[in-house]
């Protein structure tokens, strides 16, 4: 299977900690925090319905984040900021397409703005400082960066990038990147929903399930129990 890739070094972390006899217990994520909201935000307008494509590391653990945040009807994993005919796993993870994984949001804007899919995104969905990599993951398929859909999102979030800079929010720069008018790809059917569907993979028990669990710590009136799953929605296009 091709996503083995994604947990070759976790098992090789596992097995290596039993050896020595060591206690297993999730890397510290360490820029996990309850980050100021946006002073500057989107209109909410009409629509019930808006799009937000995210890049943060493994398309993972964004999605499962995201599956679990009230006002959300859909997050789907894919690729963006390359063409469509490199859009699949094995040329993405060469590093060499444009591409980055990333998850394509779906929410109601009057449940939750999008300023507030960036406040969670970057205090809990990842880790906004890292350049080009998320914890084991190295390349730029795994930069941090924002696929903005209109100019109002690429307003709000080049804004909120500059005011969590000029408050030091981290202890050190964001690096995440406002990357306008790019074509969101969805991945393989086997990358959807893999969180919920494989709670125990060592990737995600190391990785991943920790961000969700800081979800419901941090925000605890935005967090959903259920996650609204790819495969229930048919939110895969």
């Amino acid at each position: 299977m091709t996503e083995t890739r994604k947990f070759t070094a976790a098992t090789r972390l596992i097995a290596a900690l039993l050896l020595a006899g060591a206690a297993l217990q999730p890397p510290a994520q360490g820029e996990e925090r309850a980050l100021p909201a946006p002073t500057q935000d989107e209109p909410a307008g009409a629509a019930t319905s808006e799009t937000a494509v995210l890049a943060g590391g493994c398309f993972w653990g964004v999605q499962g984040v995201f599956q679990h945040v009230q006002g959300v009807s859909s997050a789907v994993s894919g690729y963006a900021g390359g063409d469509k005919q490199t859009a699949g796993y094995e040329m993405v993870s060469s590093g060499m397409t444009g591409h980055a994984e990333s998850v394509r949001v779906t929410f109601d804007p009057h449940k939750i703005s999008y300023g507030r899919i960036l406040q969670i995104y970057f205090s809990v969905a990842h880790d906004p400082t890292q350049l080009n990599r998320q914890g084991p993951d190295h390349g730029t398929q795994y930069r941090s960066a924002i696929f903005p859909m209109s100019e109002a999102q690429a307003a709000t979030a080049t804004a909120y990038i500059a005011q969590l800079n000029e408050a030091h929010a981290f202890d050190r720069p964001v690096v995440t990147r406002v990357e306008p008018g790019r074509t969101f790809y969805p991945a393989e059917a086997y990358h959807q929903d893999f969180l919920a569907r494989n709670p125990t993979y060592p990737y995600i028990v190391i990785n991943d399930l920790p961000k969700v669990e800081n979800l419901q710590r941090l925000f605890p009136t935005l967090y959903r129990a259920e996650p609204v799953l790819v495969a229930t929605a048919g939110a895969g296009n």
